[in-house]
């Protein structure tokens, strides 16, 4: 059957159509304090994503619906990968940070971020004004922006520096610095040894970063050894689900 996926109506018959219920129970459960989910999984949103860009992708943006969860992650979809212009897809970008509300819509967004490799620039400067703003999620977006596709010469210094600079009681933003942090210890050990030594990272942060790399199979037995011994006396455990 066709759906308008243009109209609320359409989209919604659309994502009905494809819900699970054991799923949308089970994701729920990974995702706290999020909107309602129908419980679509995550190939046939993008399957659903693809038939949206390549017709009227426009009309879609103007005319999503904001009730579920699945509405916002085909949005992120959408602005990741519309064949528009690079800065009508920033201006885009702009206006959906502030309504990220949760880490699974956070990542895939970035993910599909793919403009950000060939737009480096101005990509990072939309990390550094996010990674300020005292805002939990989008900071998560710029610390998930960062690790995705900044990880390289060119950056990994500034990228490192901003991560230090990121400071939010938020456990949602520390999982996501921890995150980035062990992807920038496999590939550049020793610039974020030298972060992890200079005390700068809350005692949660710090832990959990040698956590993700002691769990990697891209780090040597020695460096998770050396590791180990700088982890600090553990604090509280932080609330928060146990996910990314």
């Amino acid at each position: 059957m066709e759906y308008d996926l243009r109209t609320a109506e359409g989209l919604h018959q659309a994502l009905a159509a494809l819900s699970d219920e054991k799923y949308r129970v089970f994701n729920q459960s990974l995702i706290p304090g999020g909107r309602q989910m129908l419980g679509v999984r995550m190939p046939q949103l993008r399957a659903l994503a693809r038939s949206v860009t390549a017709g009227d992708w426009q009309s879609f943006l103007e005319n999503c619906p904001d009730q579920y969860h699945e509405d916002r992650l085909l949005r992120a979809m959408v602005i990741g990968s519309a064949p528009c212009g690079e800065e009508e897809r920033l201006a885009l970008v702009r206006d959906f940070v502030p309504m990220i509300d949760n880490w699974a819509v956070c990542d895939c967004f970035c993910g599909g971020l793919k403009a950000a490799r060939k737009r480096q620039a101005e990509y990072y400067a939309l990390a550094c004004a996010f990674g300020g703003s005292g805002r939990e999620y989008e900071m998560r977006f710029a610390a998930v922006l960062l690790l995705c596709h900044f990880v390289n010469d060119a950056y990994i210094d500034r990228v490192l520096e901003l991560y230090g600079r990121m400071t939010h009681e938020g456990y949602y933003l520390k999982m996501a610095v921890a995150w980035g942090l062990s992807v920038c210890y496999v590939h550049y050990p020793q610039k974020t040894l030298a972060l992890l030594q200079s005390g700068r990272l809350d005692d949660f942060t710090h832990n959990k970063t040698i956590q993700k790399c002691r769990e990697s199979l891209r780090v040597s037995k020695a460096d998770k050894a050396m590791l180990q011994t700088l982890r600090r006396k553990p604090a509280a455990a932080m609330p928060g689900a146990a996910a990314r």
